[in-house]
């Protein structure tokens, strides 16, 4: 292992300047983000591909970097066929909600539930996902600590705060100009960490196909999982499934994602965007994908964890770049300043979602004077502030989620697929009322939780890994690619129900959310509310048009 150089640290330290000359230079120009129109949304004249980036950005973070690099290194490559549920998610996002939530134009998403339903469903959805990113965010956190320690020896709890204060300095004072154009900078960054890695493995080996049949021969390479058994971790129906529904909870009604969508001077621009972000996401994921392979060239012969070098999967990578990249000044330098903004990409976006909908659903409602808008701008920085501090505070307890990559699919899918359910009813389907909406959600989210975070579960099978060419090994335990131990165990001796792959705990949620709001309203019609044409998807819009005009065509 190589320490890092003075050259790993001027890239470095010129990553963190970099970013925070951003917030600067879009605080003291312009409008200076005095104004709600320019702080949150860009004065909507944004471009197409910043926007393209920053949506990539948001959710590609370390957990994808780190996380499905040790997923393929441990598990195959059959995970990397999500992109085909990218693929199927984007048209969706694209003609089925965007055009309803474009048009109203709300800062707040979840402003459209209380048109559509009523202020309760407005303030549980909004709640719930507030959770979801708060969560998401300290584990985004969390992740690049882990490279800065087993690369530079910094303590956790120094990488934690410097991470997060960095974030937030940005994002307060330069509003989402800001947190778009930093977006850009850190995703080219991100690419160039993960061709770093593959390009050394290329060197090292000789050669694209040398990595690919080392990967062939140890079992690695493996698309051909078609079980459907919903209890198998993953095959071609968990993946497509659950990853099309993860994919477009994230990009149809999250915030963060439809705020950025919002920048566009027009709806013909945010639907450019959002194609442009797929092709963008699809290679940095394949990418992330084939570098697992690149690092199993390497080590398929000492698997890190058994020869004790490192105690959990998602160190692999950082491990590699000190393996390989040390003596090359500024490489190892370039791999953490990559690492470092996959987590201010992630961070800065949600912080300033949070901060939108805090003050749009909980402050503004119970304000008995309308708010000016400086003073809306200035409490929106304060949230800022303030969920960067709650942020690093949870991410000193992320570790306890064990592999960060299922722990954050986790988390989407627990709170996702009930509020996904909730906006798909208002689009779509238009006698869902509020006593509906509300109990599906509320039951959806009981249901989904004592899914995900119940137990016990069986542990995580890896295919097998060897120490044969450890020239030292101080553990060899059979570990996990999170580092715990595996036992002699059988998936029959662990409740049905906590066997289900977590890949289909989004689409459960959103499926027990469904049924249940569609008989509650079918129950309980509760008071009618104005069916506005402008609430629902184009197709049904048009459909509610044509039954009122031959209503009153028939008067």
């Amino acid at each position: 292992m190589a320490p890092l150089g003075i050259a790993d640290y001027v890239v470095f330290a010129f990553t963190l300047i970099a970013s925070a000359s951003v917030g600067v230079y879009y605080r003291f120009t312009g409008g200076k983000q005095k104004t709600t129109q320019e702080y949150m949304l860009g004065n909507k004249n944004q471009k197409v591909l910043p926007v393209a980036f920053s949506l990539m950005a948001s959710f590609t973070s370390a957990i994808l970097m780190y996380g499905l690099s040790a997923e393929i290194f441990y598990h195959s490559t059959q995970f990397s066929i999500v992109v085909i549920g990218y693929t199927l998610a984007i048209p969706v996002v694209g003609y089925v909600y965007l055009p309803v939530f474009f048009k109203l134009g709300n800062l707040s998403l979840y402003e459209y539930l209380e048109k559509r339903f009523g202020s309760v469903t407005r303030v549980a959805t909004s709640l719930a996902f507030s959770v979801q990113m708060i969560l998401y965010m300290a584990i985004v956190l969390y992740v690049p600590a882990l490279t800065l320690e087993a690369v530079t020896g910094l303590p956790r709890t120094v990488s934690i705060v410097l991470v997060g204060m960095v974030c937030v300095f940005y994002s307060t004072i330069g509003g989402i100009k800001a947190v778009i154009i930093t977006d850009l900078f850190q995703s080219l960054l991100m690419y160039s960490s993960i061709i770093a890695v593959i390009g050394i493995a290329v060197y090292e080996q000789g050669g694209v196909l040398n990595i690919w049949k080392i990967a062939e021969e140890y079992g690695r390479i493996d698309f051909g999982n078609f079980n459907i058994d919903p209890t198998v971790r993953h095959s071609w129906f968990s993946i497509i499934i659950g990853g099309t529904f993860t994919h477009f909870s994230l990009y149809a009604v999250n915030q963060t994602q439809m705020q950025r969508l919002l920048t566009m001077k027009d709806y013909k621009s945010a639907v450019a965007a959002l194609w442009w972000s797929l092709p963008l996401m699809v290679m940095i994921s394949l990418l992330t994908s084939f570098s697992g392979l690149a690092m199993f060239s390497k080590y398929y012969g000492c698997d890190p964890i058994k020869s004790g070098r490192i105690s959990s999967g998602d160190q692999l990578m950082p491990l590699y770049a000190m393996d390989t990249m040390g003596s090359i000044p500024g490489l190892t330098g370039l791999f953490v300043a990559g690492i470092f903004s996959s987590a201010l990409s992630s961070v800065s976006p949600i912080l300033n979602s949070l901060a939108a909908i805090t003050v749009e659903d909980y402050i503004k409602p119970f304000k008995a004077r309308e708010m000016s808008d400086e003073y809306r701008v200035g409490c929106m920085k304060i949230m800022v502030l303030t969920y960067g501090s709650v942020c690093i505070v949870l991410a000193f307890l992320a570790k306890y989620f064990g592999s960060v990559y299922q722990g954050a699919l986790t988390i989407f899918g627990v709170i996702g697929g009930p509020v996904s359910a909730v906006f798909t009813l208002g689009v779509l389907v238009p006698f869902v009322n509020q006593n509906g909406a509300v109990t599906g959600l509320l039951l959806g989210l009981a249901f989904t939780s004592v899914l995900g975070f119940g137990g016990p579960k069986p542990p995580i099978e890896n295919l097998p890994t060897s120490t044969e060419a450890c020239t030292v090994v101080t553990n060899r335990s059979s570990s996990n690619a999170s580092g715990l131990p595996l036992g002699d165990f059988h998936h029959d001796d662990y409740m049905y129900l906590y066997r289900i792959s977590y890949m289909y705990y989004i689409v459960l949620g959103f499926l027990v959310t469904l049924v249940v709001a569609l008989i509650v309203s079918a129950l309980f019609r509760g008071k009618n509310r104005d069916l506005n044409p402008d609430l629902f998807t184009p197709f049904v819009a048009r459909r509610l048009k044509r039954r009122e005009n031959e209503y009153n065509q028939s008067q």
